[in-house]
């Protein structure tokens, strides 16, 4: 795809937005920042009389441009070459390599999720465990975006990945080889009872048109009349905003979906239902959302929709808290800005950033027997160094409630195996439906 088509692609909001920079708003400068601009120039003409060695301009403006950036926030950055193609490949949804969404945590790499079916999940690595070493060299204290790409490349090649996992004494070696990552978007499964199961892992291209085609293969293949439905976007770490505005306009008729908004002109826009798909699927059957930590942005969109309009009752755990937009600024046909330009509100006016969507019905993941361990390790977007702060100022407890046990749920992960469940917030979604009578699910005080 080349970057003309990139531009006309949806918004993405757990990546950019795509907007051109206009020539006018390049332009203007505030009079009163001439002197702080003095500094900066003249801080580059000391270090290109002093330091010690030659440095060229290319680098020294791109340091600058970098630390402006990230001196406002987690998901702002100068786009280039490598990086735009980055983002290329993340619309398209494949590319060769690992399958791990990873960030940047106090100098380490730190893995927010694996993709469902990728090299790094079938390898066995998880939500919260840190990379320190690639094939022996230390990557601690690197760039973000050079570690990534040392993990991309030809399927069928092998990396060694040194990772330390909370909860272990040690660092321990994993060797994963790399495969064509083809992203399924979307899957589907009939359960015992006639529940049909729909997995959104990520919001790439045609996800809206992808879960209307699961639902019609669920209604075929399921033995009478489904009687409810799981949508699962647990670890979907987001993507296009359209296609998130387009899988909840399938489940509602009428409404507000989602809003968008921002300080500058144009950055306040509103979403709502029936603009994407007419009338709605799955009428009257009772429903699930699945959710965790890793489910982000667009999952958030979804989740928070379809919770406000009481159209599905969500299960699982706080999601990640990622409630902000970032344009697609073009400097030039080769290098972006992706700046934060917006907030995003549920249909209630719920801002979503830092504390996420709260489940209905919070069930922890007790057949993960690293549960416990890895829980004081997990990241969210509050725990970010520089993230926007919610407009409502959310005080820490407020955050923490989700960490207090439930009485309800003390199995433990050996004795759900000897009882055959793998997945116990996708069986306790289950069997909510299955002792749950038509139409009565969504339905809260």
């Amino acid at each position: 795809m080349k970057f003309s088509a990139l531009i006309r692609s949806a918004a993405l909001v757990t990546a950019v937005a795509l907007i051109p920079a206009t020539t006018s708003g390049m332009a203007q400068v505030d009079g009163r920042v001439g002197p702080e601009f003095s500094k900066l120039f003249a801080t580059y003409q000391r270090i290109k009389a002093n330091y010690v060695e030659p440095v060229e301009d290319e680098k020294l403006i791109r340091g600058a441009i970098d630390g402006m950036l990230a001196s406002l926030d987690p998901h702002s950055a100068y786009l280039d070459g490598s990086d735009l193609q980055r983002l290329e490949t993340m619309i398209d949804g494949n590319y060769s390599g690992l399958g791990l969404s990873v960030v940047m945590d106090d100098g380490a790499v730190k893995i927010i999720s694996p993709f469902r079916g990728s090299p790094a999940e079938e390898a066995g690595l998880k939500a919260g465990d840190f990379i320190t070493h690639l094939d022996g060299n230390l990557i601690y204290g690197g760039d973000l975006d050079e570690a990534v790409s040392q993990m991309r490349g030809a399927a069928g090649t092998s990396i060694r990945l040194t990772v330390f996992r909370p909860g272990r004494d040690e660092p321990f070696d994993v060797s994963v080889t790399r495969g064509v990552i083809e992203l399924e978007p979307v899957s589907h499964s009939i359960a015992d009872g006639n529940i049909g199961v729909i997995s959104v892992n990520e919001f790439s291209r045609d996800v809206g048109a992808d879960v209307f085609a699961a639902w019609k293969k669920i209604q075929t293949e399921a033995s009478g009349r489904v009687n409810g439905l799981v949508l699962d976007l647990r670890s979907n770490p987001g993507g296009s905003l359209d296609e998130a505005v387009a899988l909840s306009d399938l489940f509602l008729d009428r409404g507000r979906i989602v809003s968008q908004r921002g300080r500058a002109r144009g950055e306040t826009i509103y979403y709502d239902a029936e603009t994407a798909f007419r009338g709605q699927i799955a009428e009257g059957i009772p429903m699930v959302v699945l959710i965790d930590a890793g489910s982000a942005s667009a999952s958030e969109i979804v989740a928070g929709a379809l919770q406000d309009h009481r159209r599905a009752v969500v299960m699982g755990d706080r999601s990640f808290g990622k409630g902000s937009v970032q344009s697609l600024l073009m400097l030039d046909n080769t290098s972006a800005l992706k700046l934060t330009t917006a907030r995003y509100y549920t249909p209630s006016g719920h801002s979503v950033q830092e504390g996420g969507i709260t489940p209905d019905i919070k069930v922890p993941q007790l057949s993960d027997p690293d549960m416990a361990r890895r829980a004081k390790f997990q990241m969210r977007e509050s725990d970010l160094r520089g993230h926007l702060v919610n407009e409502a100022a959310l005080k820490d407890e407020e955050l923490e409630r989700d960490k207090r046990e439930d009485p309800r749920f003390t199995l433990t992960a050996e004795e759900l195996k000897d009882q055959g469940v793998e997945d116990f917030q996708l069986h306790y979604a289950l069997q909510t439906l299955r002792r749950t009578a038509p139409n009565t699910v969504a339905r809260r005080n």
